[in-house]
């Protein structure tokens, strides 16, 4: 069995992780920060760790951890008996960060729900925003049922232990 183990060998994960990530739509240095952090053996990492390991500032690194942590994606810890910061990634990274989908959702659907309101029944713009509204409440309650499938297959794959 191999082992991802040579700092090479995270160093390329990082890179293709994060380039994955960034055409997705993150920005670069978040994307590559998750990848780090992710890859770390135990999953946490300080901001010096993180800039040294990607080549970036410590001002680089504050800025896009901020957002990680703002989106879910990581978490910041205090270091026991230190002042610095530890940020980490665990092991439910994805599911609670596309689980968090009602926190950027609702505010969406809220202000549909207002600008159907507002238009008339007549104008044209106004069915766009019923069917966005209606798509957008459907992936919510889709996003429940998969959060229920996952915590099924999670037993049966014996990720729980």
């Amino acid at each position: 069995m191999s082992h991802m183990s040579t700092p090479e060998q995270r160093a390329a994960f990082v890179e293709r992780l994060g380039a994955a990530l960034t055409s997705a739509g993150l920005a670069r240095l978040p994307s590559r920060i998750f990848a780090a952090v992710m890859v770390d053996e135990d999953g946490r990492m300080t901001a010096a760790e993180i800039g040294e390991a990607l080549g970036v500032s410590p001002a680089a690194v504050s800025g896009a951890v901020r957002y990680l942590d703002g989106v879910g994606m990581v978490r910041r810890e205090r270091e026991r008996g230190s002042r610095r910061d530890v940020f980490v990634v665990d092991d439910e990274a994805w599911h609670d960060t596309l689980l968090q989908a009602d926190n950027i959702y609702r505010p969406m659907i809220a202000a549909l729900a207002q600008g159907i309101e507002e238009l008339g029944e007549g104008d044209p713009a106004r069915h766009r925003l019923i069917m966005s509204r209606s798509f957008m409440e459907f992936l919510l309650e889709e996003l429940r049922g998969i959060n229920d499938r996952w915590t099924v297959r999670r037993r049966e794959l014996h990720l729980d232990e």
